[in-house]
């Protein structure tokens, strides 16, 4: 079982001064759900290297039993520190693909042509795809063969418009994960703010919130097993 978990390389918040990057625990709670069900992990990023981990995600209420095993995880840090580049992976060495958020991916995944076209061969191959939080965006470019958008007609979460307002990042993110799933053509689902929601749909997993993180990465599983 061979799981590819793509992370941001992008680690300005717009034109604030702030940094940014991908979450802490998105990334965490689901490399570890992985790994302990016996997978092989390959981490990639768009530069390649040491992705950004946003600072917000590393102070002491955010963190979780999976953020603490990660920080006395030498084996993983060293992993997370030598992502291979995207432009390197290919969709057939894998039997699914995640994306942990954080507020990176709006500005460089969800542009990135390699992350696009990977995302589509993931689903061309029938093979599991996962987002959680922000890193829905991700499919904001993703078509199928025909055009159409993958999410159309999909039933989709990720971060919604009030938990973005909630967070004061309103004004200043590129787009609105929520509005943009719903441009595409998605069915958007949320639950309250900041509670745990996930969304299965064909091979599609997508989760609202860090909250929904190591529920994203059961679901992706649970689709591997019944494969």
């Amino acid at each position: 079982m061979n799981i590819l978990m793509v992370l941001t390389s992008h680690d300005k918040m717009g034109d604030t001064g702030h940094k940014t990057g991908f979450w802490l625990e998105e990334f965490a709670a689901p490399y570890y759900v992985f790994r302990d069900a016996g997978a092989d992990i390959t981490l990639a990023s768009p530069q390649g290297g040491q992705p950004p981990v946003d600072p917000n995600s590393t102070v002491p209420d955010a963190q979780t039993a999976a953020t603490e095993r990660f920080n006395q995880d030498s084996e993983a840090k060293q992993a997370l520190a030598n992502t291979i580049p995207l432009s390197r992976v290919s969709a057939g060495d894998f039997d699914a693909i995640f994306y942990p958020g954080g507020h990176g991916p709006l500005w460089d995944l969800a542009e990135d042509s390699y992350s696009i076209n990977l995302i589509r061969a993931f689903a061309e191959q029938k093979k599991p795809i996962g987002a959680v939080c922000h890193a829905p965006a991700v499919l904001r470019h993703v078509t199928g063969a025909d055009g159409v958008p993958l999410v159309k007609g999909k039933t989709v979460t990720g971060f919604s418009n009030s938990e973005e307002a909630a967070v004061q990042l309103t004004d200043i993110v590129p787009f609105l994960v929520e509005d943009m799933l719903k441009d595409k053509g998605g069915r958007y689902e949320r639950a309250n703010d900041w509670e745990c929601h996930v969304v299965v749909d064909g091979l599609l997993v997508t989760g609202q919130n860090p909250a929904s993180s190591d529920a994203s990465a059961a679901a992706l599983l649970k689709l591997l097993a019944s494969a």
